[in-house]
């Protein structure tokens, strides 16, 4: 496992290529802030907007083996409490032989935000940090600034397209079970999470989030029996401290060809 994780980051670095003077090298993507609209509670609904160029792609924040986690600060806003980000269903890529998990072509990342007074504008300041990939693999920086301050009311077609376009919920989807096995390993730990989900079409894959800073999870070897859907795969810590996890923070997302689950917890298995 340590030694698949060396050769995943040796391939996202080496493939990662400085540019250098003379390359032709245009910007693989730009983004900007959607303002969106304003809830009755205070609250607004906004987006950040990626375009990649064709051939493109960027990560979903569990990326897989090979990508780039996106990472965001929103530290510079003002009137600025909180940001919550909805992930819109991604795909899954193959990189150098290996699964990574995200988006191409026009992206847009919801957001839902808390202002501290609700009667004045929010200055959203949005510094994002991106691994955009092609033949080659770019860190990407970006900074979106935009004041949201009006009071439309009126929903936006294109965000709340890319919130329909997120996985269901357990429960919409009918998930009756999700448990999860833990066994201690010289890495970490392995788990087997045994899902009762309908299928969701296809080849399905499953990506297992820890929910807790410092672990790393796998990709998962998945197999299904009738209505349950079993995953398997390993967590690992950063660190060399005894790994404790916490069942209720696990996040499960089955992506099939016809729809996605996101599965929030699993119970003792």
């Amino acid at each position: 496992m340590i030694k698949r994780i060396l050769t995943a980051l040796a391939i996202t670095c080496a493939s990662a290529l400085p540019l250098v003077a003379g390359d032709s090298f245009q910007t693989p993507v730009t983004g900007e802030i959607l303002t969106g609209w304003k809830r009755s509670d205070g609250t607004r609904v906004a987006a950040v907007r990626l375009r990649l160029a064709p051939g493109w792609k960027t990560y979903w924040r569990s990326p897989g083996d090979a990508g780039i986690p996106p990472l965001f600060d929103w530290s510079k806003s003002d009137n600025l409490k909180g940001v919550a980000v909805s992930w819109p269903t991604p795909v899954v890529f193959l990189t150098a032989g290996m699964r990574t998990i995200g988006y191409s072509g026009d992206v847009i990342l919801p957001l839902t935000l808390v202002p501290r007074d609700r009667d004045d504008p929010i200055t959203l300041s949005a510094k994002l940090e991106l691994g955009v990939c092609s033949d080659i693999c770019v860190p990407h920086q970006m900074q979106l600034d935009a004041v949201l301050g009006d009071n439309n009311l009126t929903p936006s077609p294109k965000i709340a397209a890319a919130l329909a376009a997120r996985p269901f919920s357990a429960k919409e989807a009918g998930v009756k079970t999700a448990t999860c096995a833990l066994r201690p390993t010289r890495d970490g730990l392995s788990i087997e999470a045994r899902l009762s989900v309908p299928h969701t079409g296809g080849e399905e894959v499953v990506i297992i989030e820890p929910g807790q800073p410092g672990l790393w999870a796998s990709e998962t070897k998945v197999t299904r029996q009738g209505i349950t859907l079993v995953a398997r795969g390993e967590i690992i810590a950063g660190s060399a401290a005894p790994l404790a996890l916490d069942r209720s923070a696990i996040r499960i997302t089955v992506l099939g060809s016809k729809h996605a689950v996101d599965i929030r917890g699993c119970t003792s298995g």
